[in-house]
């Protein structure tokens, strides 16, 4: 995979701000009245159906943020969901670790064409001699598996697995969908300036983004505002640490500050280091078919129907390799591009989506894992309604 491979799809932030001004001043503003009845129609259905005992619903629109919230965090308790509830966000955490693997690009640590080991003497000599940060990131390494095996406990154990990984494709050739994938990745981008990943994320790429309320380690003081997930038995969970889980699917927080991390991504206007990481994940490296695979990021020309957006979130493309053709052209129509994630973990399911060009975006966040084909398909419907 080859530098010259790739296309930024979004990095004028002159671009972006038209887009917003043109969102708002369609319709100067969707009425209230009419953003909750647009958005009950679809959360409401989706909470029975599921089974979901709170969600979290934030839509951005003309660039003013709306919140819906529904249900509890808590039914022990009885504490009601708001937009500080933190849930975990699972694999949506991956687009903040994707802004941090941008974020060592930008200061030198890292370059996307480097090998992975040369980042990693403790890999020198094994298969990553032969395989960039960029296939590392964008799961096309040659197939890395979906999880680390069980028996991957511990810092030795986990060296020892990735000396001795042996891949079943050509780097650069295939898509599977991996957390040990980004996860290195991660882990190799926060070494690189010299730092823990918990540490730089906390401390300095999650304050850079203005994101006060998200946590990899929810602090003693903001436990409250944790919600319980609920698992198929209907028992409260929460998630259990493991091996790379920070980088790959570690993420709490609330449907405020994950809004605002959409509104980062639409435009930023803070630390320039941080706004060339954000425009370098927005960059595509390969498809596979109308999907396309940025740094966490995944992307879609838009507008685009329900079929296509769920098909690349379903568990085909989540559990299954796929051959990949590498991006040879700009997204058309002016640049109209739909960014989407989903994440989950045993007790929570997450959604993020949203579209630069329209000025809109939409975050939803529940207490219960639940099919990404029926979260996409409400928050489909939701966008649709916002950009017309």
């Amino acid at each position: 995979m080859q530098q010259r491979q790739r296309i930024n799809w979004v990095t004028a932030s002159t671009l972006l701000w038209v887009g917003l001004a043109q969102a708002g001043s369609a319709a100067t503003d969707i009425q209230a009245d009419t953003l909750n009845k647009l958005v009950d129609a679809n959360i409401q259905p989706l909470l029975k159906e599921q089974r979901i005992p709170g969600m979290a619903v934030a839509v951005l629109k003309g660039g003013k943020a709306h919140y819906f919230n529904y249900g509890v965090a808590d039914r022990a308790s009885g504490a009601k969901v708001s937009e500080q509830t933190l849930f975990e966000i699972g694999s949506v955490s991956k687009t903040l670790t994707a802004t941090l693997g941008a974020y060592a690009v930008v200061k030198g640590g890292i370059k996307l064409d480097d090998k992975v080991s040369q980042h990693a003497p403790w890999l020198q000599g094994s298969v990553f001699d032969g395989i960039t940060m960029a296939e590392l990131g964008t799961y096309s390494a040659g197939g890395l598996p979906l999880q680390l095996p069980d028996e991957v406990n511990s810092t030795d154990s986990m060296q020892a697995y990735y000396r001795h990984w042996s891949p079943p494709y050509q780097a650069g050739t295939h898509r599977q969908y991996s957390n040990p994938s980004i996860g290195l990745f991660g882990h190799l981008a926060a070494s690189s300036l010299g730092q823990p990943f918990e540490q730089l994320m906390s401390q300095t790429l999650l304050p850079k983004l203005g994101l006060e309320h998200t946590y990899l380690t929810v602090p003693e003081a903001a436990m409250a505002n944790y919600a319980y997930g609920y698992a198929k038995d209907d028992k409260p969970i929460r998630v259990n640490p493991g091996m790379l889980a920070a980088e790959a699917y570690g993420i709490k927080t609330g449907s405020a500050d994950l809004l605002a991390f959409v509104r980062a991504n639409m435009v930023y206007q803070g630390d320039s280091e941080v706004k060339k990481a954000i425009e370098l994940t927005h960059t595509g490296f390969y498809s596979v078919g109308k999907m396309t695979q940025g740094l966490g990021w995944e992307m879609y020309e838009y507008p685009l129907s329900l079929e296509t957006l769920q098909g690349g979130n379903s568990a085909e493309m989540a559990l299954k390799p796929h051959p990949v053709s590498p991006v040879t052209k700009p997204v058309v129509a002016g640049g109209s591009v739909l960014f989407n994630k989903t994440g989950s973990t045993n007790g929570f399911g997450a959604y993020v989506a949203f579209v630069p060009a329209r000025g809109i975006g939409i975050v939803m966040l529940a207490n219960r894992n639940y099919p990404n084909e029926a979260r996409v398909k409400a928050a489909h419907a939701i966008l649709s309604k916002l950009g017309d």
